[in-house]
């Protein structure tokens, strides 16, 4: 009898060396977030800790917002930093920046944040157009410098960006964005990291700057794993933090499981 229970030890110890463990996959650690037009990335703060809390390894990008190049670039810069498979998140014109910087080798899925998601030869000006947002409904709400760059009017940034944050935070964004080149929102994609990433999503059913319809329409045409929030804000990324925090540690934790 003892023996026999030494076989099975060992044939149990010969299988563990030989079969995956599948049972224990792991999520992807690394998280990269890239915020979108007239903001930073501190705005990522509340989504950031409860990443951080989890036990992720998490950076945010800062656009410099003056050339769409541009800011792709500082997107694969900070992939770089990344030692291996990344989740990558983008709100709003950020987008568009994942769309086109997802293709990085390090990027293993995509989550999209009431977001804008263009396909190769398309941009996010002309598409808001044929779906048009209350912003592009509201005359003057954008406006533009001398030299070619926009911020939403401070005085209607509460009531378009972010109307469910306190008021104060609310009017601390309005008051303090970075201005974005015009010509950011018309730069057509040379790539579409989305038709060869897994992607998933969050529509903000509440959302004053990009059409839900228009993000539902981009969510289903990428076939991403999409949830609504309602009555969310353009801001939902601040306003609705545990969610949108969850939708991110899904894909990471799908996205393990599926490389294991």
């Amino acid at each position: 009898m003892l023996r026999k229970l030494r076989s099975v030890l060992v044939l149990s110890t010969a299988l563990a060396a030989v079969v995956p463990a599948a049972a224990s996959a792991d999520p992807i650690r690394n998280i990269v977030l890239v915020h979108g037009a007239w903001v930073d990335g501190s705005g990522w703060k509340a989504v950031y800790d409860r990443l951080v809390e989890d036990g992720f390894h998490v950076l945010a990008v800062q656009e410099g917002e003056s050339s769409f190049s541009g800011d792709v670039a500082a997107t694969r810069r900070v992939l770089d930093l990344m030692d291996g498979p990344t989740i990558l998140v983008g709100h709003s014109y950020g987008g568009s920046i994942i769309t086109e910087a997802g293709v990085h080798p390090n990027v293993a899925g995509l989550v999209y944040v009431a977001a804008h998601a263009p396909d190769v030869g398309e941009d996010e000006h002309a598409l808001g157009k044929k779906t048009p947002s209350v912003l592009g409904e509201t005359a003057d709400a954008i406006k533009t410098t001398p030299d070619g760059f926009t911020y939403l009017d401070p005085a209607l940034f509460p009531k378009l960006f972010a109307p469910d944050l306190p008021a104060d935070v609310a009017d601390y964004a309005a008051h303090s964005q970075v201005m974005t080149a015009a010509g950011n929102f018309s730069t057509e994609m040379t790539e579409a990291a989305w038709r060869e990433k897994p992607v998933w999503g969050v529509v903000a059913g509440n959302d004053q700057i990009i059409s839900p319809e228009l993000e539902r329409f981009y969510y289903e045409r990428a076939k991403a794993d999409w949830i609504e929030i309602p009555g969310a804000s353009h801001a939902v990324y601040m306003s609705h933090p545990d969610e949108v925090a969850a939708v991110i540690e899904k894909a990471a934790e799908t996205v393990g499981a599926d490389a294991d």
